[in-house]
């Protein structure tokens, strides 16, 4: 392998496992939901089981993981009235439970971590869609981000 090539392929793994960590972080935030457990009692125990997707994850990204999903936990409140304006005749509880988990840890970012680009929020968002929803998952994600991007100024 070239330097050149080095070069290109270390950003490219800094963004796998970024994106590892968002999917890991959904996961966290679903047993979370569905599963009726604290916040707690998921950043304790999710790393106990066994799961391909998080064996390799580095202990920086599984951190980032744990931030997002406790954040969003955290910050529920006052996202969920974000997503309900954005997201014309849409009930939150009437979503699909991970669209709206997509939809919670983008604008968690997009509120809390003003070092990611908008474009970075919105695409990461829309590769978790394609991951654990549709192809009518990631347009409907793409249509309430964008409207939420705009309306908070985020470019």
């Amino acid at each position: 392998m070239t330097a050149g090539a080095e070069r290109r392929a270390a950003p490219r793994a800094g963004k796998d496992a970024r994106r590892r960590a968002r999917e890991v972080a959904v996961q966290m935030l679903y047993q979370w939901e569905v599963g009726r457990s604290s916040i707690d009692e998921v950043l304790q125990t999710f790393w106990l089981h066994d799961q391909p997707l998080t064996d390799t994850l580095p202990e920086e990204q599984r951190a980032f993981a744990a931030g997002l999903a406790g954040g969003v936990v955290a910050e529920a409140r006052n996202i969920d009235p974000v997503i309900a304006e954005a997201a014309e005749h849409w009930r939150l509880e009437r979503m699909n439970v991970l669209d709206r988990l997509i939809l919670r840890l983008a604008v968690y970012e997009f509120l809390h971590r003003p070092d990611t680009p908008a474009r970075v929020i919105i695409n990461e968002a829309l590769e978790l869609a394609r991951t654990f929803s549709n192809d009518d998952a990631v347009r409907f994600v793409n249509g309430v981000l964008d409207a939420i991007r705009r309306r908070l100024g985020r470019e």
